[in-house]
C-alpha cells in the first residue's frame, strides 16, 4: 500500500539504504511497495533484486521535483513503463529543460499528483491523498474523483533518530543552519512505514481509496529477468555466427603478424582462448574493443591497452594490447575463465587530448540509446563533512576549524559538541552524497539503456548512467574503460617534434627493439628517467637503482613491487635481496617455490594471489578470484569475503600445510590489500615506460618539450626545464617574435610558451602567435600593441617577463614607453590606420635591469627563474661538502650538503608518527634523496621551494646512497632589489 517510498538515493533526503528499506518494510508487514526516489532511478535494479530475495513485490517508479518542489510521481506498470519514466527524465536532463508542471500521457506508467491538483486528470493519472487530508473529503461530492483517489503515505525515514539525521541532510543540502530548514524543505516526521494494519485503519472510512490503491499496485508487474541480466551487446556483425568467424579471422591474422606462421605455442593459446571466449559469449566484447582501436589508430592516435586484458593473447593479436603474454607467461584465467561471474574489462589509455574524440566515436557508432558513460556515487565518508555538520549546527568558523585540526584530535575527543558531530558523521558515512562520473567507463548495450536507468548530463557533456560500476556488474553490463593519461601525450608529441625538428620518423611501436637497446637500459639502470611515464618518481628511480634494473622483465616486476601492498608487507626489501642473491632464497613451502620461483617466493602480482589460493590452499578458481577481488576492493560482500578467508586457512591445513607457514603466507596475501597490480598491468606500464625512455635517450630535447607541453608529470615545471637544459637545449624566455602558445623547439633553441606566463589572458596566448603568422614579425612595441590590441596590464606582464626584448630596449625603458603609450587616458587601438605615423622618440637616462631583478620577475611570472639558478640566488656561496654522485663514497659519515628542493613525501610510521622522504638537486643538477625520521625533525621540516642546508648521515642500501637528516634548514636568498 506504499506508493511513494524513498531510499538514500533520494540524495540528502532519504535515510535508508535499499536493504534497510526492505527490512523495515517487512517488519511493518508490507508485501508490495513502489520505490520512487527523487529525480533518479539509481536504486531500482538493486531494489528489485533485494525485494525478490526477501519475498516482497517490487514496483518501480520515480518522483519528479523541480526546484525542490514536488510535482508528481510516476509508477511503472512494467518494464516498458519504467523505460517511459526514465526516458522522460533523461530528455529533460540531457536537454537541460525544466520538468513541466504536467506529466505527459504515459502508456505504461501511472502518474500520481498530490491531493489538491486541480487540472483534469488523464486516464493514467491519479490523486494521492494523505490520511491527514481525509477531513477535506467530508460532505464533498467525490463522484468525479472517487476512482482516482489513492492512499498516499510517503516514506523517507525509519524512526525519530533518522528523522533528525534527515534534517541534518537537508541543512547540508540547503547550506543553512538546522533551525532554518523550513517545513516545505523536509519531510514530515510521520513519513515512514506504519505499524501493520495502521495505514488501513487510518483509511477505514474510505475503503474505496484502499481498493483503488490495491488495484493499481496489482496491475504493476516488473517483468525484468531475475538475477543477473546478460545485457552486453551480444553481436557485432548482426549474428553470433558471423561474430565468431570474424573474431577467429582477426585473431589468426594478428597471430601471424605477432608471431609468424609456425609458432606452435601461440597457435595453441589462441585456440584455447577463442574456445573460452565463444563459450562465454564474449566475441562481441572483443570485436567492439577491436573496433574502437581500429578507429583510433586510423586517426593516428596512440593507445595503451592494459589491465588484466593484457593477459589475453587474442587481445595481443588484435592489437588491443602490446604485451606479449607468452613472453611473460601471463595467466589468461585472471582475465576470463569459465567460473568468472563478472564481465571482464579492457583498460584502454589514450592521450589526454584524444580520449574525448574516441568516446564521441563510440557514442555515434553504437547509438545514443545504447551508449552511456558509467557513473559513480560519492559518499559522506570524507571527514570534511564534519565541517558541513558544524555549519548546520551553527558553530562559529573558529570552532569548526578546531574540530578539523588533526593536531587537536586528543583534545577534541573530550568535547561534547565534537562527539555529537562525530556521531552524526558516523551515521552519514556510507550514505550516498552525490552522483558523479566514472574515470573512463563506457557502457554499450543491446537494449536501450533507459530500460535500466535514467541518464544524467554531467559537465563532461556525455550521457551518464545513474549508478556505478558495481551496480553495472550486478545487472550484467559490460564496460569499456576508455581512459587518458599524459604519458601517452608525451610520446605522441615527442615523435611529432622529432619528425619536424630533425626530419626523422620513429616507429614508436617497435618496443621490443627498445627493450634490447643498451643505451636505453643504461639510463633505466642509473635512473635517468625524469619525464618518463611511471619510472620518473624518486621512489621508482630509487627502486630501479637498487635492483640494477636494466631489462624489461625486471622493470615489469619493479612496476608492481613499488606498490604499497608489496612495500608494506616488507617483501620489497626481500625481493631486492633475493634478486641479487637468488641462491639464498628460502621458500616457505615447496609449493611456493614451484609457483613463485620467478619472483623469488615473493608475491608481486595479483595473479600470485590466485596461484597461491589454488595451489597452496586448494581453493577453486572462482573462490580464488573472488578473494583476489576482495583484496583489490572490488568485491562488496564482506560476509562472503570473510568466509573465503576462513576457507583459505581450513583448506591449507587440510592439505597438510604447516600452520606457521599458512599464517605467514596469509599475512603476505593480505598485505596486498588492494594495492597490487596484475602482471599484465605492470607489463603494459613497462611497455609505455620503454617508449618514453627510448625517446628521452635519443631525442631528449624534443621529449622534454613534449613533457612540458603536456603539462608535465610527477614534478614541477621548473625541474623539466632544468632537464631540458641538461640535455643541451638552449632555453629562452617567452618572446613575442619566436614563441608559440606552447613551448616550441627549433634546432637546439627552445622558447617557452605564452601559456606558462601567470596572469596572461587566454585570448592573448593564442592571438600573439597567430597575428605574427598572419602579418609577419612585430617591428616595435607600438607595432605590437596596435596589432594585438593589448592593454596596459598585459603589456606590462610581457615586458617584465622579457617577451619584448626583441626591441633592444631594457625592461625599464619599455615600461616607460608603454605607460606613455597606454597611460591612464590612452587606450589601445588595433584599427588599421590611414597614415602610419612614426612614434615619438623620448630621451631617457640609461635604465638597466639587473640579473637579480630579472630572476625575481621570472619567479613571479613563470614560477621559476631562468636568468639565474636557485643556487645563484642564495646569499651564501657555500655549496656543501660533497655532491650527490659522491654520496656512495661517504657511507657511515656525517656530511653537509646543499640541495635544491624538488619534492617531498609524507608517510606515517607504525606508531602513527609522521616522517618524510625528500628529493633534492645539488649544484651540478644531480639528484639525491633524504630521509627525515620523526625524532630528528620538527613538526614539519619543509618550507617549500628553495635551497636547504642539510646535515645528515650517509646510508646505503643495495648500493643506493641517501642521507638520514640530522639537521635541516632553508637557506635565505638575496632580497628583491626592487622591494629593498
Amino acid at each position: 500500500m506504499y506508493l511513494n517510498v524513498h531510499s538514500q538515493y533520494s540524495l540528502r533526503y532519504g535515510t535508508m539504504s535499499i536493504p534497510a528499506l526492505v527490512e523495515e518494510a517487512i517488519a511493518c508487514g508490507v508485501t508490495q511497495m513502489v520505490l520512487t526516489d527523487i529525480n533518479n532511478s539509481t536504486g531500482i535494479m538493486e531494489f528489485m533484486r533485494e525485494c525478490d530475495e526477501k519475498g516482497v513485490k517490487p514496483i518501480a517508479g520515480m518522483e519528479f521535483r523541480r526546484d525542490k518542489r514536488l510535482l508528481y510521481f510516476g509508477i511503472a506498470r512494467n518494464k516498458e513503463g519504467m523505460k517511459e519514466l526514465n526516458d522522460f527524465l533523461t530528455e529533460h536532463n540531457l536537454e537541460k529543460k525544466p520538468l513541466p508542471d504536467l506529466a505527459p500521457a504515459f502508456v505504461n506508467a501511472f502518474i500520481v499528483y498530490p491531493y489538491g491538483h486541480d487540472e483534469p486528470l488523464k486516464e493514467n493519472e491519479y490523486l494521492g491523498i494523505r490520511y491527514s487530508q481525509l477531513n477535506s473529503l467530508f460532505n464533498k461530492d467525490l463522484s468525479a474523483i472517487k476512482e482516482k483517489l489513492l492512499a498516499l503515505q510517503p516514506v523517507f525515514v525509519a524512526d525519530k533518530i533518522e528523522y533528525r539525521l534527515h534534517e541534518y541532510l537537508r541543512g547540508i543540502d540547503l547550506n543553512v543552519v538546522l533551525t532554518e530548514v523550513a517545513a516545505e524543505d523536509k519531510c514530515a516526521s510521520t513519513d515512514k512505514f506504519l505499524a501493520p494494519g495502521q495505514l488501513e485503519a487510518k483509511f477505514s472510512r474510505y475503503g474505496f481509496i484502499l481498493d483503488n490503491t490495491r488495484n493499481l499496485m496489482n496491475r504493476c508487474i516488473m517483468d525484468y529477468p531475475k538475477g543477473r541480466i546478460n545485457l552486453n551487446r551480444r553481436t557485432f556483425t548482426g549474428n553470433k555466427k558471423n561474430d565468431r568467424e570474424l573474431l577467429e579471422k582477426l585473431a589468426v591474422s594478428g597471430m601471424e603478424y605477432r608471431y609468424g606462421k609456425s609458432n606452435k605455442e601461440a597457435q595453441k593459446r589462441v585456440k584455447h582462448e577463442l574456445k573460452v571466449i565463444y563459450e562465454l559469449d564474449f566475441c562481441a566484447y572483443f570485436l567492439i574493443t577491436w573496433d574502437i582501436i581500429r578507429y583510433s589508430s586510423s586517426q593516428g592516435y596512440y593507445h595503451v591497452g592494459r589491465g588484466s586484458g593484457a593477459n589475453s593473447i587474442v587481445a595481443y593479436c588484435l592489437k588491443i594490447t602490446d604485451v606479449d603474454p607468452i613472453e611473460l607467461d601471463l595467466y589468461f584465467e585472471r582475465f576470463l575463465n569459465a567460473q568468472r561471474t563478472s564481465p571482464p574489462d579492457f583498460d584502454i589509455d589514450y592521450s589526454w587530448d584524444e580520449r574525448e574524440d574516441v568516446q564521441d566515436y563510440i557514442f555515434k557508432r553504437y547509438g545514443s540509446q545504447h551508449t552511456a558513460l558509467l557513473g559513480t556515487m560519492s559518499t559522506f565518508k570524507d571527514r570534511s563533512i564534519i565541517r558541513e555538520i558544524g555549519k548546520v549546527m551553527g558553530l562559529p568558523k573558529s570552532e569548526i576549524d578546531g574540530f578539523t585540526d588533526q593536531t587537536r584530535a586528543a583534545v577534541n575527543q573530550n568535547n561534547d559538541t565534537f562527539r555529537k558531530i562525530v556521531a552524526i558523521h558516523e551515521r552519514m558515512a556510507n550514505m550516498p552524497n552525490q552522483r558523479s562520473i566514472h574515470a573512463g567507463g563506457v557502457l554499450i548495450t543491446e537494449e536501450p539503456i533507459t530500460y535500466y536507468t535514467a541518464l544524467d548530463l554531467p559537465p563532461k557533456g556525455m550521457a551518464t548512467v545513474q549508478w556505478d560500476m558495481y551496480e553495472a556488474e550486478k545487472i550484467g553490463f559490460d564496460k569499456y574503460d576508455i581512459l587518458s593519461q599524459r604519458g601517452i601525450g608525451h610520446i605522441k608529441m615527442a615523435v611529432k617534434l622529432v619528425e619536424e625538428n630533425q626530419q626523422r620518423k620513429i616507429d614508436i611501436h617497435q618496443v621490443k627493439n627498445f627493450m634490447k637497446d643498451p643505451a636505453v637500459n643504461a639510463n633505466l639502470k642509473i635512473g635517468n628517467t625524469k619525464g618518463c611515464f611511471y619510472i620518473e618518481s624518486p621512489a621508482m628511480i630509487q627502486l630501479n637503482r637498487k635492483l640494477g634494473c636494466d631489462s624489461y622483465l625486471i622493470l615489469v616486476a619493479a612496476s608492481s613491487i613499488i606498490r604499497p601492498g608489496v612495500a608494506s608487507s616488507g617483501m620489497m626489501g626481500t625481493y631486492i635481496k633475493y634478486h641479487h642473491e637468488p641462491d639464498t632464497v628460502k621458500y616457505l613451502h615447496p609449493v611456493m617455490e614451484e609457483i613463485l620461483k620467478e619472483t623469488y617466493g615473493v608475491m608481486v602480482y595479483q595473479e600470485d594471489v590466485i596461484k597461491v589460493c589454488i595451489h597452496f590452499a586448494g581453493m577453486d578458481g572462482t573462490d580464488a578470484d573472488i578473494l583476489r577481488r576482495g583484496m583489490s576492493g572490488k568485491y562488496r560482500s564482506k560476509k562472503e569475503f570473510e568466509r573465503l578467508v576462513e576457507r583459505f586457512h581450513q583448506e591449507a591445513i587440510a592439505l597438510g600445510r604447516p600452520e606457521d607457514a599458512v599464517k605467514e603466507v596469509w599475512r603476505q596475501v593480505s598485505s596486498f590489500a588492494g594495492y597490487s597490480f596484475s602482471k599484465a598491468h605492470s607489463a603494459s606500464f613497462a611497455v609505455e615506460s620503454y617508449q618514453s625512455l627510448y625517446l628521452k635517450t635519443y631525442f631528449p630535447r624534443e621529449f622534454m618539450v613534449a613533457v612540458l607541453n603536456n603539462y608535465g608529470g610527477f614534478y614541477d615545471r621548473a625541474l623539466y626545464v632544468q632537464e631540458l637544459q641538461r640535455s643541451g637545449g638552449i632555453v629562452h624566455l617567452p618572446c613575442v617574435n619566436n614563441s608559440e602558445s606552447i613551448v616550441n623547439i627549433i634546432g637546439v633553441d627552445v622558447y617557452l610558451g605564452f601559456v606558462g606566463i601567470h596572469g596572461l589572458n587566454e585570448r592573448f596566448i593564442e592571438l600573439i602567435p597567430e597575428e605574427r603568422r598572419q602579418n609577419g614579425l612585430y617591428q616595435s612595441l607600438e607595432d605590437f600593441v596596435k596589432r594585438t590590441g593589448m592593454g596596459l596590464e598585459h603589456s606590462i606582464t610581457l615586458i617584465r617577463v622579457g617577451a619584448l626584448r626583441f626591441t633592444g630596449k631594457s625592461k625599464k625603458e619599455l615600461l616607460w614607453a608603454i605607460h606613455l603609450l597606454l597611460g591612464a587616458k590612452a587606450k589601445p587601438n588595433n584599427v588599421a590606420e590611414l597614415f602610419c605615423l612614426e612614434a615619438k622618440n623620448y630621451s631617457l637616462p640609461v635604465l638597466v635591469n639587473t640579473q637579480l631583478e630579472n630572476a625575481y620577475h621570472e619567479l613571479e611570472l613563470l614560477g621559476f627563474p631562468l636568468s639565474m639558478t636557485m643556487f645563484d640566488l642564495l646569499q651564501t656561496d657555500y655549496r656543501g661538502e660533497i655532491g650527490a654522485n659522491d654520496l656512495i663514497n661517504h657511507v657511515g659519515q656525517v656530511v653537509k650538503m646543499v640541495g635544491q628542493y624538488i619534492c617531498e613525501k609524507t608517510v606515517h610510521t607504525k606508531n602513527n608518527q609522521r616522517m618524510w622522504f625528500g628529493n633534492f638537486l645539488d649544484v651540478e643538477g644531480n639528484t639525491f634523496d633524504t630521509v627525515h625520521f620523526p625524532n630528528r625533525t620538527p613538526a614539519y621540516p619543509f618550507r617549500g621551494t628553495g635551497c636547504y642546508l642539510i646535515l645528515g648521515k650517509v646510508v646505503a642500501e643495495f648500493g643506493f646512497a641517501s642521507l638520514e637528516v640530522l639537521k635541516f634548514a632553508k637557506l635565505p636568498i638575496l632580497p628583491n632589489p626592487v622591494i629593498s
